[in-house]
């Protein structure tokens, strides 16, 4: 019997993968991965390796879940190292529970290595800290695309009086949906939003704005996903402590200069 380790792969730039995530990719005879891990990581991989593209798109899976959690069991049982690297972490958002309960079911032996979560490292790549001791003390996070009911009207009206800052995932297409409900449960329209796309990348992009224009600015912006969108007093902080565009800024212009010599 081999073993199975649930990778977080972070939110996008490859450095921020952990000291053991990289190792685990480093040993896997079997990696499994998904869309949105940053493919750099791969090439730290053995050269044999086996490589299984788990990718995930709206309505379009590459592989559903129950096949996904078949060859996890099924490499492991022929005694691989397998690396099932997942973006982000492996348990916010990222089923990585459901194939944990898999492996425990089938008797295969597995770790969980966890990953830095969009949520907090896009928000701080654009110069939003998710909690601050004058203006959020509270955080949670959310998905964006529940379905509307009975509990979804109770999850909403708590989320609107009881959380300083949302981090909300998946959400750009219920946009228009979601301030709907903060605001219909008492959340301020003039309450600050950012919307980060490709956070930690060089292809990030952050559109401000406020419960009242988000929805149309995103419009504007074209902003599609992957996104992360931040509801909170503390998004007024990029303006002060945008530190990431600046970097790139400078790579940029370091880039130009050696070109020219």
């Amino acid at each position: 019997m081999g073993k199975v380790y649930l990778v977080g792969a972070g939110p996008g730039d490859a450095d921020l993968i952990t000291v053991k995530g990289l190792k685990c990719i480093q040993q896997a005879d079997v990696i499994l991965y998904d869309r949105l891990i940053n493919t750099e990581l791969l090439e730290h991989a053995k050269e044999d390796v086996e490589l299984i593209y788990c990718g995930k798109l709206p309505n379009h899976h590459a592989l559903q879940q129950d096949t996904i959690n078949h060859f996890l069991v099924k490499h492991a049982r022929k005694g691989k190292v397998v690396t099932r690297l997942k973006g982000g972490d492996p348990f916010v958002y990222g089923r990585g529970g459901e194939e944990a309960e898999a492996l425990a079911k089938n008797g295969v032996t597995f770790e969980v290595v966890p990953g830095i979560t969009s949520g907090i490292a896009a928000p701080a790549y654009a110069g939003i800290p998710v909690t601050h001791r004058e203006l959020g003390s509270t955080f949670a996070f959310v998905t964006g695309h529940q379905k509307e009911g009975e509990d979804e009207e109770l999850r909403w009206e708590s989320l609107a009086k009881g959380i300083d800052t949302l981090a909300i995932y998946m959400g750009v297409k219920n946009l228009p949906y979601i301030v709907e409900k903060l605001t219909k449960y008492g959340r301020s329209f003039s309450t600050p939003v950012a919307l980060i796309h490709w956070g930690t990348t060089h292809e990030q992009k952050v559109t401000t704005g406020t419960l009242a224009t988000i929805a149309e600015d995103a419009k504007r912006d074209e902003v599609k996903n992957p996104s992360m969108i931040i509801v909170g007093e503390v998004v007024r902080f990029r303006d002060s402590i945008s530190w990431y565009e600046k970097l790139l800024e400078e790579q940029d212009e370091q880039a130009i200069v050696a070109n020219v010599n």
